[in-house]
């Protein structure tokens, strides 16, 4: 069937896309700037010339940080990261999720639990306390530290448990009755029916442990296992680290780089993975974010 718009409806649709359009721009200039001035000479750069197209174009801030040798292995450390944590993220976010999604009737204590959690969303236990415990628990130096301290993100686990609410109760019902318990009705009737939720939180999650430079440089002793992010943001400090570089004519990389486009490039190296996954988990990313924020 179809519905005539009024000539309101269509100028306020039409100003309602170049609005849309136009904000959609604001925010894409500074990426591409970004882009421009990563792929170009450090004189026109420091010249303010380069716009929206690379200037003298060159890779030298991309081989810079790529040909010292530390890069694929922090760029290892950050998949890895990345594989544990979400995982232990999933787990603990589902654990969690499935009994505080119960009614009060179902699961007297939910209200008290659901206070602790909140809590810890405004209080956390600072960065000293937390220190002390990882290095108590000896997990100094490994990929352990940099995923046990967050292993529960608990905004995630309120849009997880939000989306399990929305969830048909008869589906659950059925399957009891069947005589299957409660993992296994959590298991292999509510976990396929997440996937949008787990996708969305997921992506959270991975999002999160990827763009973190800071736990590594705290818990991470030696340069060797620091994640990409942590690398990154070292890379720069000191001109010690550019006299490293293996293989390279130094003073005509040098020549060729300043901070911004270095820091441009370290932008673009970090941000290129989430940005190829992204795409493939974008409909289960919508639709998990936009259902589980229905119910508080």
């Amino acid at each position: 069937m179809n519905v005539l718009e009024s000539p309101s409806r269509r100028l306020f649709n039409v100003i309602n896309y170049i609005i849309l359009t136009a904000t959609g721009l604001l925010c894409l200039i500074p990426f591409v700037n970004l882009f421009a001035i990563s792929f170009s000479d450090s004189g026109p750069v420091a010249a303010g010339k380069v716009v929206f197209w690379p200037v003298k174009f060159t890779l030298a801030s991309y081989k810079f940080a790529v040909t010292n040798g530390k890069f694929f292995p922090a760029l290892l450390v950050s998949f890895e990261r990345i594989l544990l944590g979400v995982g232990v993220n999933l787990l603990f976010m589902i654990m969690a999720a499935y009994p505080l999604s119960k009614p009060r009737d179902q699961f007297r204590a939910r209200n008290i639990f659901m206070v602790y959690f909140v809590i810890t969303m405004i209080i956390g236990g600072g960065l000293i306390p937390t220190y002390i415990l990882v290095t108590r628990l000896k997990l100094l130096n490994s990929l352990w530290a940099l995923v046990l301290p967050g292993a529960l993100p608990v905004w995630t686990m309120v849009i997880l448990m939000n989306f399990i609410r929305q969830m048909p109760q008869d589906i659950e019902e059925a399957a009891m009755i069947d005589g299957a318990g409660v993992f296994r009705r959590l298991v292999s009737v509510l976990l396929p029916l997440l996937k949008p939720a787990l996708a969305t939180v997921s992506l959270f999650c991975a999002v999160g442990h990827w763009n973190d430079w800071f736990g590594g440089l705290i818990y991470m002793q030696s340069p060797t296992r620091y994640p990409l992010q942590t690398y990154l943001q070292t890379l720069l400090l000191s001109m010690e680290e550019m006299m490293r570089i293996a293989n390279v004519d130094f003073t005509q990389l040098i020549a060729m780089m300043n901070a911004r486009t270095g820091r441009a490039a370290q932008l673009f190296l970090g941000a290129l993975p989430m940005m190829i996954l992204y795409p493939f988990l974008q409909k289960y990313f919508t639709k998990g974010l936009v259902i589980g924020s229905v119910k508080g």
